[in-house]
């Protein structure tokens, strides 16, 4: 048995023998992606899984020639997520309700769409960014709640070190990109804001709010629609009813 990432689509990797192939996460691979790696056995038996229904994957039920097995239930001892679309003046409020669900021992993430403060003239100007926030979050929360900062462009052991000491409750809240989209399992967690969320597509939003409800206290998505776009309103009312 194998457990790789796409490295084992790459050309000079050859298979004995391959008689079954799982994609996990399908959304995340190109149809051609896929294809090429069960193209290295003769005719395996192939699993697909998602828990992101993206059009291609619905298409895929409805279109492809696959036989689906859907897990429609939670596991034991959890509740559904419950979620909330909010502007921006909401966010003392959401601040004041992170603070109560740290104080009752449990954890936040803060997702922004940006890293480091953009360029003032361009229209980027207005979108969060995770290194002024997290200053912004230890000014609005109390001084004995941990909070620390996670981006794509940290060194991986620096990444790693901060997913550890998240993990461990040693830090309470943390404010991210979207690098915890998947493959983040933190059950003590409750509490998923995202900032700017009309910036977002909806299989993202999607995949953020799964790493809350991961263990058996009631967890909670905040979106804050900062764009007030009407059309955006309506997208993100999609996931908040669903």
């Amino acid at each position: 048995m194998i457990i790789g990432t796409q490295a084992l689509i790459q050309d000079n990797v050859d298979f004995y023998d391959l008689k079954l192939v799982v994609t996990d996460e399908q959304h995340r691979f190109g149809v051609k992606q896929r294809e090429t790696l069960a193209m290295k056995g003769l005719s395996p038996h192939v699993l697909v899984m998602s828990a992101t229904p993206i059009p291609r994957t619905l298409a895929l039920i409805l279109y492809g020639d696959l036989d689906i097995s859907v897990m429609n239930e939670l596991p034991a001892d959890r509740l559904p997520i419950k979620n909330c679309v909010v502007g921006t003046n909401y966010r003392s409020k959401a601040y004041q309700f992170i603070a109560r669900e740290v104080t009752g021992g449990r954890q936040a993430y803060v997702i922004c769409p940006m890293v480091e403060p953009g360029d003032e003239e361009s229209e980027q100007s207005n979108l969060e960014n995770v290194i002024e926030y997290t200053e912004k979050l230890r000014a609005a929360l109390p001084e004995s709640i941990r909070i620390a900062y996670l981006h794509g462009q940290m060194k991986p052991a620096q990444k790693n070190d901060i997913m550890e000491r998240f993990a461990a409750n040693e830090i309470q809240v943390l404010v991210s990109t979207t690098v915890v989209e998947v493959g983040v399992n933190v059950p003590n967690a409750t509490v998923m804001m995202i900032e700017n969320a009309e910036r977002f597509g909806l299989a993202q939003l999607h995949q953020l709010r799964g790493r809350v409800g991961r263990g058996k206290d009631q967890s909670y998505c905040i979106m804050v629609n900062a764009s007030g776009e009407e059309d955006a309103g309506k997208r993100l009312d999609i996931l908040n009813k669903s």
